[in-house]
């Protein structure tokens, strides 16, 4: 109960209001996400367009700000290989780069039945996750993170925006709107960007995590 207590106590001075350059780049995409649902021409939804060409660029940052983190080498490391796992996820273990159908419209491509030893994919990507997942208790990045949930700082608008990305992603695919879907998934890997970089590199969030 006392660990309870303490928990919630601490929890008020880890809660970060700052305003931190890094944020501009999720609230730009989320002040994008109404003009692009509006006007946007729903092509740039598509696979290997626009919107998702620039999320395999952010998740390719976060990848790089993963591998220079400044502290807690091994569980960045970590989440490095998560950033891999989503950067597959995002090119459906580039299915969506090297298979289109010739003469398909922009969302044509052959099943993985189709390509040559391609139902080979799925498993060696649940491999590659499963091994991701080993790599994390045997590390014990576990223990990292847990020490984040307990005593990290907590940047407010970062995970608000997590939060409508993931809402308004769940959304827009329910109700059939690729591009509310898409920039809203943008918008939710902005705002992970931005939690890495803050806790990888801002000297405040190292130096809390640090103590503790």
């Amino acid at each position: 109960m006392n660990n309870i207590i303490e928990f919630f106590k601490e929890l008020k001075s880890r809660l970060d209001f700052g305003f931190h350059p890094i944020t501009i780049l999720p609230l730009l995409i989320l002040l994008l996400t109404l003009p692009a649902c509006l006007w946007l021409p729903i092509e740039y939804s598509y696979e290997n367009c626009l919107i998702e060409n620039f999320q395999l660029v952010v998740i390719l940052a976060a990848f790089i700000i993963c591998i220079k983190a400044k502290n807690d080498k091994i569980f960045f490391n970590t989440l490095a290989l998560v950033m891999v796992i989503l950067f597959l996820r995002e090119i459906n273990c580039g299915r969506t780069v090297f298979f289109h159908i010739p003469g398909g419209g922009y969302n044509d491509f052959y099943s993985w039945k189709e390509i040559p030893y391609g139902y080979l994919a799925h498993p060696i990507y649940g491999a590659f996750m499963a091994l991701s997942g080993l790599y994390f208790i045997f590390t014990k990045s576990y223990k990292v993170l847990w020490n984040y949930f307990l005593h990290a700082k907590l940047s407010i608008y970062n995970w608000f925006f997590i939060a409508i990305g993931i809402v308004f992603g769940l959304l827009g695919e329910e109700w059939g709107m690729p591009m509310l879907e898409e920039m809203t998934e943008t918008l939710f890997y902005t705002s992970l960007l931005a939690i890495i970089f803050l806790q990888a590199f801002n000297e405040k969030y190292i130096e809390i995590t640090s103590k503790s």
